[in-house]
């Protein structure tokens, strides 16, 4: 008997006021003509496609059960559904292809467990290759820049002052979130003073 095909379906809408449900009973019925076995359903509730994969929570974990293998194909009603720009669904495309996940896109007739939708996928891996590099690219000239111009990188260091009333904090056993509310400085700098006070311990016992 041969193994099914496990599907996922994801869903997607901007707004509270909007629903999801037609798009699953569309894809739900696609799965049906496909012979798929819908297995998981993910959805982000009243969150744009223009947010970070971080604020959209059911994308997120959709491409995590992704690289766990956790289905064979997922279906969208459409592109637009995986983010608003180029640059979002290239990296959600790329990632479903690096874990071997067919996508499939109801409204573009997008069908990537065939070859020609699979050589889509495979392009848009390499977009999102290609556009990472740039941002790699601008982000090396520009600190290249800031270095040819005698400029410091990096936040600026907080006086002797300020990290003496630190180690006073948290010798009163404050956490570190509170002294940086008590002290008026960033979490990660009282970490910094944590570390080095605790460093400075350990040589000295």
């Amino acid at each position: 008997m041969a193994k099914s095909v496990r599907a996922a379906i994801y869903l997607r809408v901007s707004r509270d006021s909007q629903t999801t449900e037609n798009q699953r009973i569309v894809l739900t019925k696609l799965a049906e003509r496909r012979g798929f076995e819908i297995v998981k359903e993910y959805e982000d509730q009243g969150i744009s496609g223009g947010k970070g994969r971080d604020k959209r929570p059911a994308f997120d974990q959709m491409l995590k059960d992704a690289m766990r293998r956790r289905f064979d194909v997922l279906l969208v009603w459409s592109m637009d559904r995986l983010g608003r720009s180029v640059l979002h669904v290239a990296q959600a495309m790329a990632e479903l292809d690096a874990a071997n996940v067919a996508l499939v896109s109801e409204q573009q007739g997008i069908d990537a467990t065939g070859p020609f939708g699979r050589a889509m996928m495979q392009m848009a891996t390499v977009f999102a290759e290609l556009e990472r590099s740039m941002i790699r690219s601008r982000v090396m000239a520009g600190l290249d820049r800031v270095r040819a111009e005698g400029r410091t990188l990096g936040r600026p260091s907080v006086g002797r002052t300020v990290e003496e009333a630190i180690r006073q904090e948290l010798a009163l056993g404050h956490g570190i979130l509170k002294v940086a509310k008590i002290v008026g400085c960033g979490s990660g700098t009282v970490q910094r003073v944590k570390r080095e006070t605790a460093d400075q311990s350990a040589k000295a016992a």
